[in-house]
């Protein structure tokens, strides 16, 4: 039964694209570049089946920890592109290295069964939170599910708790992919999740509750 299982997860299609980088400034010294992450599928593993969210090399790094460690040693994950202490932000070639390295990455982690139901890489490949964030929520340490975390990536900004509620009661459960998702550090602070943890009355899908999918910084 395990293996027809396995052979069904692996018909499904998975497709997921690493593109478009952009340089991002912390301040005047400090720089990043963070990486689109397109994500189309029909899985019945996945809540969402379009989606597109930004990472950095460092949440790469902080996913496959994570991966490894709930694995329990089960899998032979796959290696990152290598860090380069000459890495810049102004060498094209570097960064198109870089950026097909991780979709090999991301590609090989897609294929293995076991890994498609780690809460860790949903909440990174189909959510705007933070590496805290995804930990906690991961943790169940949060006062939304890993499944609403991901319905409400790609929402328009919200200005009031009000607005939230009202915005995830009519549309929160649509696939649709959204430009408001390219950002996720703008997008996250729209959502006011520091607010939700923080007020256990505030409920981010109403009454409406789905099941919840069951470090170290690297260089950027």
């Amino acid at each position: 039964m395990r293996e027809e299982s396995d052979n069904a997860v692996r018909q499904q299609i998975i497709s997921v694209w690493v593109r478009d980088p952009r340089i991002r400034k912390n301040d005047f010294w400090h720089a990043y570049i963070d990486y689109e992450i397109c994500l189309h599928t029909d899985s019945v593993c996945f809540t969402k089946k379009i989606s597109s969210v930004r990472r950095r090399f460092s949440e790469f790094v902080w996913l496959r920890q994570k991966l490894q460690a709930n694995s329990m040693l089960m899998v032979q994950l796959p290696e990152l592109p290598p860090k380069n202490p000459f890495f810049s932000l102004n060498n094209a070639q570097q960064i198109t290295e870089r950026m097909k390295g991780l979709q090999r990455f991301l590609e090989q982690i897609l294929q293995n069964p076991l890994l498609l139901s780690d809460s860790c890489l949903h909440l990174f490949l189909q959510s705007q939170l933070s590496v805290s964030k995804m930990q906690a929520c991961a943790a169940g340490k949060t006062h939304f599910s890993v499944a609403q975390a991901v319905q409400c990536c790609g929402l328009r900004r919200f200005h009031s708790e009000e607005d939230l509620q009202k915005d995830l009661n009519m549309s929160c459960d649509s696939d649709s992919d959204s430009s408001e998702c390219r950002d996720p550090e703008l997008r996250i602070k729209d959502l006011t999740i520091n607010k939700v943890e923080s007020t256990a009355s505030l409920d981010l899908m109403g009454s409406s509750q789905e099941e919840t999918l069951s470090f170290s910084s690297g260089s950027s």
